[in-house]
Parts: structure tokens; sequence; C-alpha cells
């Protein structure tokens, strides 16, 4: 006989689908960083904020329903991580709107992007001169949607599966 109810087990279900999608997108975001070499601005890097706070968000959740707390709690913080995910796709919205020019980026955003040296002696020198690409150009566009497009995509679904979870889970 199980101790679970059919609410912890959806709570559970849809709290680790929304953990592993949070990391699959985030861990693309910093493979396209550090393997595919794609230098991220810094609207790429505020888009990330939401999945950095929101993952232990979404596990806390799913240890709250295998503890077998009350649904409430799972809830909230399924909620709270959907949430988190709707700031991470507005974020994207304002971002792929400024590569698409349809409004100005924040002056935040630097125009060049210098490489780090190979040289050792130098590295610490150049460190203080390295800024990121500009916000206003898509380094890479798959499918004609840059990165910040298909962070929009995957924010509304995660936030989706949170919302649904959360729903599911009372």
């Amino acid at each position: 006989m199980s101790t679970t109810s059919p609410s912890s087990r959806a709570g559970l279900g849809y709290g680790a689908l929304l953990t592993i999608g949070m990391i699959v997108v985030i861990g693309s975001a910093l493979g396209f960083q550090y393997i595919g070499g794609y230098i991220p601005c810094a609207l790429c890097l505020e888009q990330r904020q939401p999945y950095y706070y929101g993952i232990p968000v979404a596990i806390i959740a799913v240890l709250t329903a295998v503890a077998g707390l009350p649904s409430w709690i799972t809830r909230g913080l399924l909620i709270i991580a959907g949430l988190m995910m709707l700031v991470g796709g507005g974020i994207g919205v304002y971002h792929a709107g400024v590569e698409w020019h349809f409004w100005e980026g924040p002056t935040t955003c630097s125009t060049t992007a210098s490489s780090v040296t190979q040289n050792a002696g130098d590295l610490l020198g150049q460190l203080n001169t390295i800024k990121g690409p500009s916000c206003t150009e898509a380094a890479l566009r798959i499918l004609g949607l840059s990165m910040a497009g298909w962070n929009v995509v995957a924010s509304v679904i995660l936030a989706a599966i949170a919302f649904v979870g959360a729903k599911k889970a009372a």
C-alpha cells in the first residue's frame, strides 16, 4: 500500500520535470558558452538568473513531495518557480526586441567583444579590458530564433509545466 497521495505524486513528477528542464536549458547555455565559444552579452547573463534561482526552488518542491509535506508547500514552490520562468521569458522578450532593434538595449551592453589573450603574463592586464558582445546582435540564430528567442520558448514551456504541476498537486 502506497502512502503517497496522487497530489504528492503529481507534485513530484511535475517538479522533477521542471527541474530537469531548467537544468537542460541552463546547461545548454553554458555549453554554448564554454564549448561553443559564444561569449554571452549582459542580457544573456541576466536571462540565466531565473534559472539559477529557480532550479533550487524546483528541487525543494520535489523534496517536499518526496517527504510527504502538505501539498500547499509543493504547490507554492512550483508557483514560485513558474513565476521565475515567466520573469526569464520576459527578459528574453526584451532581449529579442533589442536584437531585432524594436527598442533600445541597456547602456551596459558593449559594442565590441575581445578575446582572452593566450599570453599568461598579460592575462591579468587584459581581464580589465574584456567586454562582452553587444546585446543588439544575435550571435547565433537557429530556425530563425536567437538564443534569447529560444529562451522565451523554453521559459514559457517551463512555466506551464510549473503551473500545471501546481494545479495537479492540489
